[in-house]
Protein backbone atom coordinates (compact mmCIF):
# COMPACT_ATOMS: atom_id res chain seq x y z
CA UNK A 1 0.00 0.00 0.00
CA UNK A 2 2.81 2.39 0.89
CA UNK A 3 4.38 1.94 -2.54
CA UNK A 4 1.02 2.55 -4.23
CA UNK A 5 0.36 5.84 -2.41
CA UNK A 6 3.01 8.51 -2.97
CA UNK A 7 1.25 10.93 -0.62
CA UNK A 8 -1.59 10.53 1.87
CA UNK A 9 -2.93 13.05 4.40
CA UNK A 10 -5.96 13.20 6.69
CA UNK A 11 -7.71 16.42 7.67
CA UNK A 12 -10.31 17.20 10.29
CA UNK A 13 -11.92 19.86 8.06
CA UNK A 14 -11.19 21.10 4.53
CA UNK A 15 -13.14 23.01 1.95
CA UNK A 16 -12.95 20.18 -0.59
CA UNK A 17 -10.65 17.17 -0.77
CA UNK A 18 -10.75 17.50 -4.56
CA UNK A 19 -9.29 21.00 -4.28
CA UNK A 20 -6.57 19.76 -1.91
CA UNK A 21 -5.44 17.00 -4.27
CA UNK A 22 -5.78 19.23 -7.31
CA UNK A 23 -3.38 21.68 -5.65
CA UNK A 24 -0.92 18.92 -4.83
CA UNK A 25 -0.84 17.76 -8.43
CA UNK A 26 -0.42 21.32 -9.70
CA UNK A 27 2.57 21.67 -7.37
CA UNK A 28 4.18 18.53 -8.81
CA UNK A 29 3.07 15.78 -6.42
CA UNK A 30 3.46 12.30 -7.97
CA UNK A 31 0.63 9.82 -8.24
CA UNK A 32 -1.10 8.27 -6.45
CA UNK A 33 -1.98 10.90 -3.84
CA UNK A 34 -4.87 10.72 -1.40
CA UNK A 35 -6.62 13.28 0.83
CA UNK A 36 -9.16 12.19 3.45
CA UNK A 37 -11.34 14.51 5.52
CA UNK A 38 -13.73 14.05 8.41
CA UNK A 39 -15.73 17.02 7.15
CA UNK A 40 -15.89 19.35 4.14
CA UNK A 41 -17.12 22.93 4.24
CA UNK A 42 -17.36 23.30 0.46
CA UNK A 43 -17.94 19.80 -0.88
CA UNK A 44 -19.49 19.62 -4.29
CA UNK A 45 -21.05 17.24 -6.78
CA UNK A 46 -21.40 17.46 -10.54
CA UNK A 47 -22.27 20.79 -12.20
CA UNK A 48 -21.32 22.76 -9.11
CA UNK A 49 -24.02 21.30 -6.87
CA UNK A 50 -23.17 21.35 -3.16
CA UNK A 51 -22.60 18.14 -1.23
CA UNK A 52 -22.39 17.93 2.55
CA UNK A 53 -22.41 15.42 5.38
CA UNK A 54 -22.12 15.78 9.17
CA UNK A 55 -18.64 15.35 10.60
CA UNK A 56 -17.79 11.66 10.84
CA UNK A 57 -20.89 10.46 8.99
CA UNK A 58 -19.23 9.79 5.64
CA UNK A 59 -15.88 8.69 4.30
CA UNK A 60 -14.73 11.71 2.27
CA UNK A 61 -11.68 11.35 0.07
CA UNK A 62 -10.06 12.28 -3.22
CA UNK A 63 -7.48 10.35 -5.22
CA UNK A 64 -5.05 12.07 -7.59
CA UNK A 65 -3.48 10.62 -10.72
CA UNK A 66 -1.08 11.65 -13.47
CA UNK A 67 -2.64 9.44 -16.15
CA UNK A 68 -0.16 9.85 -18.99
CA UNK A 69 -0.45 6.06 -19.25
CA UNK A 70 -4.16 6.22 -20.10
CA UNK A 71 -5.58 7.44 -23.45
CA UNK A 72 -7.76 10.57 -22.96
CA UNK A 73 -10.78 8.69 -24.27
CA UNK A 74 -10.44 6.16 -21.46
CA UNK A 75 -10.09 8.56 -18.52
CA UNK A 76 -13.61 7.59 -17.43
CA UNK A 77 -12.10 4.28 -16.34
CA UNK A 78 -10.39 6.04 -13.43
CA UNK A 79 -13.72 7.09 -11.92
CA UNK A 80 -15.15 3.66 -12.74
CA UNK A 81 -12.24 1.97 -10.93
CA UNK A 82 -12.73 4.18 -7.86
CA UNK A 83 -16.46 3.39 -7.87
CA UNK A 84 -15.91 -0.35 -8.18
CA UNK A 85 -13.27 -0.35 -5.43
CA UNK A 86 -15.61 1.47 -3.03
CA UNK A 87 -18.53 -0.82 -3.92
CA UNK A 88 -16.45 -3.89 -3.12
CA UNK A 89 -15.04 -2.35 0.06
CA UNK A 90 -18.49 -1.32 1.26
CA UNK A 91 -19.90 -4.79 0.69
CA UNK A 92 -17.04 -6.33 2.63
CA UNK A 93 -17.22 -3.98 5.61
CA UNK A 94 -21.02 -4.01 5.87
CA UNK A 95 -21.26 -7.77 5.43
CA UNK A 96 -23.24 -7.53 2.19
CA UNK A 97 -23.35 -10.09 -0.59
CA UNK A 98 -21.32 -9.47 -3.72
CA UNK A 99 -23.17 -7.22 -6.14
CA UNK A 100 -25.41 -5.66 -3.46
CA UNK A 101 -24.06 -2.20 -4.28
CA UNK A 102 -24.85 -1.03 -7.79
CA UNK A 103 -23.64 1.84 -9.96
CA UNK A 104 -26.01 4.45 -11.33
CA UNK A 105 -24.51 5.93 -14.46
CA UNK A 106 -22.51 8.07 -14.51
CA UNK A 107 -21.37 8.76 -10.96
CA UNK A 108 -23.39 7.30 -8.07
CA UNK A 109 -23.19 4.18 -5.91
CA UNK A 110 -26.69 2.99 -5.06
CA UNK A 111 -28.53 0.15 -3.39
CA UNK A 112 -31.87 -1.23 -4.54
CA UNK A 113 -34.50 -1.79 -1.89
CA UNK A 114 -37.97 -3.20 -2.43
CA UNK A 115 -39.46 0.24 -3.10
CA UNK A 116 -36.64 2.45 -4.35
CA UNK A 117 -33.06 2.96 -5.47
CA UNK A 118 -31.18 4.73 -2.69
CA UNK A 119 -27.92 6.65 -3.02
CA UNK A 120 -24.96 5.42 -0.98
CA UNK A 121 -22.11 7.47 -2.47
CA UNK A 122 -21.34 10.08 -5.10
CA UNK A 123 -18.27 10.34 -7.30
CA UNK A 124 -16.84 13.50 -8.86
CA UNK A 125 -14.02 13.43 -11.42
CA UNK A 126 -12.10 16.56 -12.43
CA UNK A 127 -9.20 16.88 -14.85
CA UNK A 128 -6.51 19.37 -15.89
CA UNK A 129 -4.01 19.35 -18.73
CA UNK A 130 -5.64 16.55 -20.70
CA UNK A 131 -4.00 16.31 -24.10
CA UNK A 132 -0.75 17.82 -22.81
CA UNK A 133 2.39 16.19 -21.41
CA UNK A 134 1.12 16.89 -17.88
CA UNK A 135 -2.36 15.35 -17.54
CA UNK A 136 -3.88 15.37 -14.06
CA UNK A 137 -7.04 13.74 -12.77
CA UNK A 138 -8.75 13.91 -9.39
CA UNK A 139 -11.50 11.48 -8.42
CA UNK A 140 -13.43 12.40 -5.30
CA UNK A 141 -15.90 10.17 -3.50
CA UNK A 142 -18.17 10.69 -0.54
CA UNK A 143 -19.53 7.42 0.84
CA UNK A 144 -22.20 7.39 3.54
CA UNK A 145 -20.54 5.17 6.12
CA UNK A 146 -21.35 5.43 9.82
CA UNK A 147 -24.47 7.56 9.27
CA UNK A 148 -27.50 6.33 11.28
CA UNK A 149 -30.90 6.40 9.61
CA UNK A 150 -32.38 8.64 12.31
CA UNK A 151 -29.76 11.28 11.47
CA UNK A 152 -30.55 11.43 7.72
CA UNK A 153 -31.67 14.87 6.53
CA UNK A 154 -35.47 14.92 6.33
CA UNK A 155 -35.47 15.99 2.66
CA UNK A 156 -33.14 13.12 1.65
CA UNK A 157 -34.25 10.33 3.98
CA UNK A 158 -36.37 8.68 1.29
CA UNK A 159 -33.61 8.59 -1.32
CA UNK A 160 -30.36 7.91 0.58
CA UNK A 161 -28.84 5.08 2.57
CA UNK A 162 -25.59 4.32 4.41
CA UNK A 163 -23.41 1.34 5.21
CA UNK A 164 -24.55 1.74 8.83
CA UNK A 165 -28.16 1.25 7.69
CA UNK A 166 -27.29 -1.62 5.36
CA UNK A 167 -25.45 -3.35 8.21
CA UNK A 168 -28.63 -3.22 10.33
CA UNK A 169 -27.29 -0.47 12.57
CA UNK A 170 -23.86 -1.96 13.18
CA UNK A 171 -21.18 0.78 13.54
CA UNK A 172 -18.95 1.26 10.48
CA UNK A 173 -15.29 2.01 11.15
CA UNK A 174 -14.11 4.44 8.49
CA UNK A 175 -10.45 3.53 8.93
CA UNK A 176 -11.24 -0.09 8.14
CA UNK A 177 -13.39 0.97 5.18
CA UNK A 178 -10.56 3.19 3.91
CA UNK A 179 -8.01 0.36 4.11
CA UNK A 180 -10.38 -1.96 2.26
CA UNK A 181 -10.95 0.67 -0.42
CA UNK A 182 -7.25 1.44 -0.97
CA UNK A 183 -6.36 -2.23 -1.26
CA UNK A 184 -9.06 -2.82 -3.85
CA UNK A 185 -8.19 0.36 -5.73
CA UNK A 186 -4.55 -0.70 -5.99
CA UNK A 187 -5.61 -4.04 -7.47
CA UNK A 188 -7.53 -2.16 -10.15
CA UNK A 189 -5.16 0.69 -10.97
CA UNK A 190 -2.06 -1.46 -11.49
CA UNK A 191 -3.72 -3.51 -14.28
CA UNK A 192 -5.28 -0.32 -15.71
CA UNK A 193 -1.80 1.08 -16.21
CA UNK A 194 -1.17 -1.93 -18.44
CA UNK A 195 -4.40 -1.39 -20.39
CA UNK A 196 -6.56 -3.92 -18.52
CA UNK A 197 -9.99 -2.95 -17.17
CA UNK A 198 -12.82 -5.25 -16.07
CA UNK A 199 -15.50 -3.71 -18.24
CA UNK A 200 -17.88 -6.63 -17.69
CA UNK A 201 -17.98 -6.06 -13.93
CA UNK A 202 -18.53 -2.34 -14.45
CA UNK A 203 -21.38 -3.05 -16.87
CA UNK A 204 -22.94 -5.74 -14.69
CA UNK A 205 -23.29 -3.35 -11.75
CA UNK A 206 -25.20 -0.70 -13.74
CA UNK A 207 -28.64 -0.26 -12.18
CA UNK A 208 -29.91 1.74 -15.17
CA UNK A 209 -29.76 -1.14 -17.64
CA UNK A 210 -33.22 -2.30 -18.72
CA UNK A 211 -34.97 0.64 -17.04
CA UNK A 212 -36.65 3.80 -18.17
CA UNK A 213 -34.50 6.75 -17.11
CA UNK A 214 -35.04 10.48 -17.21
CA UNK A 215 -32.20 12.43 -18.83
CA UNK A 216 -31.98 16.00 -17.56
CA UNK A 217 -30.24 18.28 -20.06
CA UNK A 218 -28.05 21.22 -18.97
CA UNK A 219 -30.99 23.55 -19.70
CA UNK A 220 -33.27 21.48 -17.45
CA UNK A 221 -35.20 19.80 -20.28
CA UNK A 222 -36.21 16.24 -19.31
CA UNK A 223 -36.50 13.26 -21.66
CA UNK A 224 -37.55 9.73 -20.70
CA UNK A 225 -35.71 6.95 -22.53
CA UNK A 226 -35.04 3.24 -22.10
CA UNK A 227 -31.45 2.51 -21.00
CA UNK A 228 -30.03 -0.48 -22.86
CA UNK A 229 -26.57 -0.70 -21.32
CA UNK A 230 -23.21 1.04 -21.35
CA UNK A 231 -20.56 1.36 -24.03
CA UNK A 232 -17.33 -0.39 -22.96
CA UNK A 233 -15.14 1.78 -25.20
CA UNK A 234 -16.38 5.26 -24.30
CA UNK A 235 -18.17 4.76 -21.00
CA UNK A 236 -21.31 6.29 -22.49
CA UNK A 237 -24.86 5.34 -21.59
CA UNK A 238 -26.61 3.47 -24.41
CA UNK A 239 -30.32 4.29 -24.80
CA UNK A 240 -33.06 3.28 -27.20
CA UNK A 241 -33.90 5.73 -29.98
CA UNK A 242 -36.33 4.49 -32.63
CA UNK A 243 -35.56 7.50 -34.82
CA UNK A 244 -32.04 6.24 -35.55
CA UNK A 245 -30.80 3.32 -37.62
CA UNK A 246 -30.08 0.54 -35.18
CA UNK A 247 -32.60 1.94 -32.72
CA UNK A 248 -30.05 3.18 -30.21
CA UNK A 249 -27.73 6.07 -29.42
CA UNK A 250 -25.06 6.87 -26.85
CA UNK A 251 -25.21 9.60 -24.25
CA UNK A 252 -21.96 11.00 -22.86
CA UNK A 253 -21.62 12.72 -19.51
CA UNK A 254 -21.24 16.22 -20.95
CA UNK A 255 -24.60 16.03 -22.71
CA UNK A 256 -26.65 15.81 -19.53
CA UNK A 257 -26.86 17.30 -16.06
CA UNK A 258 -28.53 14.38 -14.29
CA UNK A 259 -29.97 10.89 -14.76
CA UNK A 260 -33.05 10.15 -12.68
CA UNK A 261 -34.63 6.76 -12.01
CA UNK A 262 -38.26 6.16 -11.09
CA UNK A 263 -38.86 5.39 -7.42
CA UNK A 264 -39.60 1.76 -8.29
CA UNK A 265 -39.19 -0.08 -11.59
CA UNK A 266 -42.36 -1.20 -13.31
CA UNK A 267 -40.62 -4.37 -14.49
CA UNK A 268 -37.53 -6.23 -13.21
CA UNK A 269 -34.30 -4.87 -14.71
CA UNK A 270 -32.79 -6.88 -17.54
CA UNK A 271 -29.23 -8.22 -17.18
CA UNK A 272 -26.53 -5.69 -17.99
CA UNK A 273 -24.92 -6.06 -21.37
CA UNK A 274 -21.43 -5.00 -22.30
CA UNK A 275 -20.70 -3.93 -25.83
CA UNK A 276 -24.18 -2.71 -26.77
Amino acid sequence: MAAFLARSERFDLVGSTNDVVRGWLADGAPEVCLAIADEQSAGRGRDGRTWSAPAGAALLLSVGFRPSWLPPGQLWRLAASVSLAMAEAGESIAGLSEGSISLKWPNDLVVESFDSVRKLAGVLGETDGIGTDDPRAVIGIGANGDWPVDAFPADLAGTMTSLHALADGRPIDHATLLDAFIGRLERRILPLRDGRFDVDEWADRQVTTGRDVVLIAPDGDATTVRALGVDPSTGALVVADAALDGGRRTVVVGEIRHVRLPAAPSTPPAPAQAGV
